[in-house]
This record gives C-alpha cells, structure tokens and sequence, in this order.
C-alpha cells in the first residue's frame, strides 16, 4: 500500500493547518489561500490529500516529524504561551503610560496651584496700609486730643475699613 492512501487522523490535520498558519504568517498565502487549504485539511481522508495542501510549500511533508520544534504545536500551547507573553507585555506597557499620565496630570496640578499662588504674590493680603496708620492716630487723638478726635478718626477708620472691605470682595469675585 502506497503512504499517501494511508488515512490520517485529528493530530496529522492539526500539525498541517498550523504549518498553513504560519506560511500565511510568513507571507506566502493570501488569507483566501488559506481559507481554501484549511478547509481542504479539514477534509482530507489520506495523507496524499494532505500532501496536495501543502505540495508547493517549503519544509512540510504530513506525516514527518521535523529534527527541530515547529512553531506551532497540535495542541496550539505555543500560540497560548505567545499571546499569554504579549498580553503581559501589553498590560505592563498600559500601567507604565498609567503612571506616566497620573504623574504628568499631578505635576500639572502641582504647577497650577504654584502658579496661583505667585499670581497673587503681587497682591496684597490683609488690611490697606493707611488702616493701621489712622488706627494709631486714632490712639493718639484720643489720649492727646480728647473724645472729639477720636470720633473723627474713628468714623474715617471704619469707613476706610468697610471700603477696603469691599473693594477686596468685587476684587476676589473678578
């Protein structure tokens, strides 16, 4: 009986569809080539249907067991292993540019906030300095002058006050 009349089974048509893969991975079949040499591995019977797959490809005869490792074995683990390896590999590079955007995004925030604060380094902060000035008059003119000056002043002072009040709440609001 001739090898090519000997019937193959699930492995043999396996070990010939990842052979097909990979020349379609190695550019030597279309993606139509590949459906049609597929579905003809599917259907073979013998090892001659097999072998008309696979005739005008380089290193694969079905049945042969090649020295070195293929690729891709039966079972497809090395395929698994491979995506496995590139999942990691994608994830890992996800939570790298993860920590890069949270420290950009936080040095971003970290430098507005500054900037803020060196925006209103120009601005004053507490009282207008005339306030303390006619507080100290007012002192004066109450133990020097009597009740009389320190009315006045004290009317001046509350509404340099209540203006310097103000001015600052239109002035924050703004």
């Amino acid at each position: 009986m001739d090898r090519n009349d000997l019937r193959v089974g699930d492995a043999e048509r396996e070990q010939t569809m990842a052979a097909l893969r990979e020349h379609f991975a190695q550019g030597r079949l279309t993606h139509e080539e590949l459906d049609e040499r597929l579905d003809a591995a599917l259907a073979a019977r013998t090892a001659g249907d097999l072998a008309r797959v696979t005739n005008d490809l380089p290193g694969h005869q079905p049945g042969h067991q090649p020295a070195h490792r293929e690729p891709f074995s039966p079972y497809g683990m090395d395929d698994w292993r491979a995506a496995v390896h590139a999942h990691r590999r994608q994830v890992q590079s996800m939570r790298d540019l993860r920590r890069d955007m949270r420290g950009d995004i936080q040095r971003a925030a970290w430098a507005a906030r500054h900037a803020h604060l060196r925006g209103q380094a120009g601005r004053r902060r507490g009282p207008h300095p005339i306030l303390p000035l006619l507080f100290v008059l007012m002192m004066i003119g109450l133990v020097i002058g009597g009740f009389g000056v320190f009315k006045v002043l004290f009317v001046v002072w509350l509404g340099a006050m209540l203006f310097s009040l103000a001015r600052r709440r239109l002035h924050h609001r703004g």
